[in-house]
């Protein structure tokens, strides 16, 4: 089955069976600000599962473009050497908004999968939240797996949880055998290696987490799933990589063609040809969903893939922009289903052309920058380019660390990634302080180890009567009255904090009849 057939044959197996066919949001969320990219296929639906808006239909069918590059999702460095990891992929996904629940979820997926993808039940493993009797009991019953192939893993695998408070609920993932014509090992043996794959995951939202660990049951308990398109289409296609399905082999072609290579001759260049077919799939989405090249937020996640793509495109031999040539075969792998990439083409491609032009010239400068700083190193005697010049040379001459760490290597010399981090982090801090105060501030103060912890309700208040415990001017002197930029401290809150890849909230603080802009949330 071609990826097409695929991704139509879900949506149709569950339209015929009352879900509402629900289109892709763009990768930029609608009204979420604590993400910075949709990395789910649930996300789109999140008010529904927490209650705050009702859905149109009770059950839904989606391919949801996905991306995931940072915080706990960073898969960037695994892109290319491995054969399942990607920046941008495809979710399919049913969803029940507290209609149907385990039985009919376990049931139709069951029939999916043994059905119209044709796989044959005797490879195939199904897994359940140790805790969950009532799961394990339905798969024995429904898909007549012996016991031994319906297994209970721990909270890691299978659980799942919106945040720390809020909507949760086990776990039932299926499992296909890869070399079935081998002989069988045990199952955490054959999906550490790979052999077993995970091709789907049913979400069970049935209970309600508290703040002092409780857990209740839902009143309405929901079905959230996720299959990736790209590994179900290396299994159902017969291939070891996701690279080797037709939703990469357009690309790859193109890539190799432009290059005057050929894909699967040569390993090392087999890899710099994955990262540009997967940077190119990420990069033509999100320039169609209205993402600009930037120093920070979703313009800078760009601008890095870009800049690592246009990297490994010198590997291949490239010394002139390419990436913007390669947009066609993107068009055509996904052709009829995502319009917004043709007509968004003119637009991409002179974007694509002007950032990677920029990228090129300040390589062919910060080289130079290099190559100084090692030699500089060498004469005093070092073999390890210092923290602090490989971010000076990143934040100065804008060379991404792999361009440093490359050109290092080739000069048998080593950097310190340690100290670059730590000069990075603290740039961070004091940009983040300056966009607080308006004028420079060496770093974020440290609030007082006595305070309690502030107790988050963001999950199901958007508004919210709190109180100050902590006030400090934007330089870090503690107050009992702010006028202008400062920092403040309060007993609960419904603003949701950065983490991982999420930005911090923003909104309005009223009281006494005045009125103060959040301008960002952190925690302590």
């Amino acid at each position: 089955m071609l990826s097409r057939d695929i991704r139509r044959s879900f949506i149709d197996f569950y339209a015929g069976r009352g879900h509402a066919e629900v289109a892709s949001s763009p990768l930029v969320p609608r009204d979420d600000p604590t993400l910075l990219f949709v990395n789910a296929g649930m996300v789109q639906f999140k008010n529904y599962f927490l209650g705050v808006e009702q859905p149109d239909s009770p059950r839904a069918v989606t391919s949801q473009k996905c991306l995931r590059v940072s915080g706990k999702h960073n898969d960037l460095e695994n892109v290319g050497p491995s054969p399942r990891h990607h920046t941008f992929f495809e979710m399919l996904g049913n969803f029940s908004f507290g209609d149907y629940f385990k039985e009919e979820a376990i049931a139709s997926a069951w029939e999916l999968v043994t059905g119209p993808w044709g796989l044959r039940p005797d490879h195939l493993f199904a897994t359940v939240f140790e805790d969950d009797d009532e799961a394990e009991d339905l798969w024995l019953r429904i898909s007549g797996l012996p016991p031994g192939r319906v297994l209970r893993c721990g909270e890691k695998d299978n659980f799942w949880a919106m945040g720390e408070t809020g909507p949760c609920g086990p776990c039932s993932e299926i499992f296909v055998d890869t070399a079935p014509e081998l002989p069988e090992v045990g199952f955490d043996e054959g999906s550490d290696s790979g052999r077993y794959l995970e091709i789907w995951n049913l979400v069970f939202m049935q209970f309600e987490r508290h703040e002092d660990g409780r857990s209740e049951p839902l009143p309405n308990p929901s079905i959230d799933t996720g299959a990736g398109l790209e590994r179900v289409a290396a299994v159902l296609q017969g291939v070891d990589s996701n690279y080797d399905t037709d939703l990469f082999g357009t690309i790859l072609t193109a890539v190799a063609g432009t290059a005057g290579s050929e894909y699967g001759r040569d390993p090392e260049a087999d890899v710099s040809m994955r990262v540009v077919a997967d940077h190119l799939r990420a990069v033509g989405f999100l320039l169609a969903d209205g993402v600009l090249p930037s120093n920070e937020g979703r313009g800078y996640v760009l601008r890095r893939l870009l800049r690592r793509a246009s990297r490994h495109g010198m590997k291949l031999g490239f010394e002139e922009p390419f990436l913007a040539s390669l947009l066609p075969s993107l068009e055509e792998t996904f052709a009829g289903h995502y319009p917004e990439l043709e007509k968004a083409r003119e637009p991409s491609s002179a974007t694509v052309t002007a950032e990677e032009t920029r990228f090129l010239e300040t390589v062919a400068v910060g080289a130079g920058k290099v190559q100084q700083a090692i030699e500089e190193a060498r004469a005093a005697g070092g073999s390890v380019l210092g923290g602090e010049a490989v971010f000076r040379l990143y934040d100065t001459f804008g060379l991404p660390i792999e361009t440093v760490r490359e050109i290092a290597e080739e000069e048998q010399f080593g950097i310190d990634e340690e100290g670059f981090e730590t000069a990075l982090a603290e740039q961070r801090e004091r940009s983040r302080a300056k966009s607080l105060s308006g004028s420079a501030m060496a770093t974020r103060p440290r609030f007082g180890a006595d305070l309690a912890a502030t107790r988050f309700t963001g999950y199901r208040d958007l508004e919210l009567d709190a109180r100050v415990v902590d006030l400090r001017t934007a330089e870090g002197e503690s107050v009992v009255e702010l006028n202008g930029a400062g920092l403040a401290v309060f007993d609960q809150t419904p603003f949701y904090a950065e983490s991982g890849g999420q930005v911090g909230d923003v909104g309005l603080l009223t009281g006494n009849g005045d009125e103060a802009r959040v301008l960002d949330t952190f925690k302590d």
